[in-house]
Formats: structure tokens, sequence, C-alpha cells
């Protein structure tokens, strides 16, 4: 975000030998809210649930109780939210995800889409 400074010269009389006084102003651009981001888990046939439970709990802060919920979720509708996020969260946990589940040779899917 750049700062712009705009200066107004406010002249007295042309035939006084005064500069002027200058009034500097700065001008905040507009800034938008950044988009959001749903972090999506996908079922599969293979992950065991209690490792989804153990995902979302230590990547997405989920209580037991949340994380059971929102697994149970995923396993009867085939996709469920763990969070919402702007981008570089997102992909970040979906990364996190990701990398976790195939350290520990599950096939586990995560993705995100903007909200």
């Amino acid at each position: 975000m750049s700062n712009i400074l705009v200066m107004q010269d406010d002249k007295q009389n042309s035939d006084d030998d005064s500069h002027g006084t200058g009034l500097a102003t700065k001008v905040r651009p507009k800034t938008k809210k950044p988009s959001l981001y749903r972090v999506l888990l996908l079922n599969d046939d293979f992950t065991p649930m209690e490792f989804v439970v153990h995902v979302l709990e230590r990547f997405f802060s989920k209580t037991g109780e949340d994380a059971t919920q929102i697994m149970l979720h995923v396993h009867n509708n085939g996709v469920g939210e763990c969070g919402v996020f702007t981008y570089e969260v997102a992909e970040t946990k979906v990364t996190q995800v990701m990398d976790f589940a195939q350290k520990h040779q599950h096939p586990l899917q995560c993705v995100m889409e903007k909200k």
C-alpha cells in the first residue's frame, strides 16, 4: 500500500512576496477485506476415522467433540468444512494436512475453495 502526499498551494496576493502555505495530507487507499477460503476434507474409504479426528485437532485446533462431528459429517456426506481462512492460511493448512497424511501413508485429501 502506498501513501500519496498531496500538496495544496494557497497563494495569497500575486503582488505579495510570500511563498504561500502548503497543506500536506495523507490519502490512505481504501483497503478491502481479504477473500476467504473454505478448507475441506474429502471422504475416502481408507483413511481411519481416528486419523481424521487427529488431523482436525492438530491442524484446526478442534476439540475432540467438534473433530468427531466434522469427521462424521465428512464420512456421511463425502466432504466437510474444517474452517474458513485467508488464502495464505488456507493454503498452508491444506499443505500441512496433505503432507501429514502422505507421511502416514493415508490417501486423505484436503482442498480449499473460495467462499
